[in-house]
């Protein structure tokens, strides 16, 4: 299933009623005044409707020749039946061993009708906005966490995790480093909201000024390291939380990314690889 396929998101009404349900709950365990007591899934990739809500960037867009494909990958065992047997199954209902698959190739190839382009080599994907409810526009709002937690699998490329919230300039990006342990192997990462630093067109913009939480649009994940071949980057769920030990292994470190200031200088983050199974 290719991203670039147009299914719809939940209706309104079905939207309107899981937010409704969501501020009850937050008025029904006084999370409003204690602060959230659970999770909050971002995106679950483990649906097959999941690909079809985000959308796919390369620099094909600019005629440029890397690819880019995000294809949903059901459980090495099959879809399961459901517990009447009928095999019928309710949209967005996560089964447990499915995930997304982003891949493509890396090309460096500059095209030849648009001498205005030169740089090419990347690629990226990122969830949709989220359509409005009777409660107004479709944002997230991740304010009371801490954290933003993945599930994810990549190879030995270099990659970003870009965040959008609503901003006076649009094309303002708020990215951090996606540092794993074992490259090939599942594992669950957590990123401090504070940590993501934010960007235009990949530059450090100064002074910074802090991520507008309470309106989060999407979230997603982008190449880096411009080298020409192909790369995988495997993701299962995306979900904010406050539970540091949700994701195992701790080891903190400072490491330059690949963001630069306007000097030219590379920053340096604090990061903490986390390591699951």
């Amino acid at each position: 299933m290719r991203a670039t396929q147009s299914l719809p998101f939940k209706s309104f009404w079905s939207r309107s009623l899981d937010e409704l349900s969501r501020l009850t709950n937050i008025v029904a365990k006084s999370e409003n005044i204690k602060g959230a007591t659970g999770p909050r899934e971002i995106h679950n990739f483990q649906t097959p409707e999941s690909v079809a809500d985000c959308k796919l960037l390369s620099d094909a867009d600019v005629g440029g020749s890397s690819t880019a494909h995000l294809d949903w990958v059901p459980p090495p065992n099959g879809i399961p039946t459901t517990t009447s047997g009928d095999g019928d199954r309710k949209p967005y209902t996560p089964i447990p061993g499915s995930y997304a698959r982003f891949h493509g190739t890396i090309s460096l190839e500059l095209p030849t009708d648009r001498r205005e382009i030169s740089r090419t080599g990347y690629a990226g994907f990122r969830t949709l906005d989220r359509p409005p409810t009777i409660f107004g526009r479709g944002v997230w709002d991740i304010d009371p966490y801490a954290y933003l937690a993945m599930r994810v699998k990549t190879d030995a490329r270099s990659y970003f995790v870009n965040v959008r919230t609503e901003s006076v300039v649009p094309l303002d990006l708020h990215q951090h480093r996606l540092f794993v342990v074992k490259p090939g192997q599942w594992e669950t990462v957590l990123i401090k909201w504070n940590d993501f630093v934010r960007t235009n067109h990949g530059k450090v913009i100064e002074p910074q000024t802090g991520m507008l939480r309470q309106k989060v649009l999407s979230i997603g994940f982008s190449t880096t390291d411009r080298k020409p071949g192909p790369y995988e980057l495997c993701v299962e769920r995306l979900w904010a939380t406050n539970d540091f030990d949700e994701a195992g292994v701790v080891e903190t470190d400072v490491a330059e990314t690949q963001l630069k200031n306007k000097h030219g200088e590379k920053v340096k983050v604090t990061w903490g690889p986390l390591e699951q199974e």
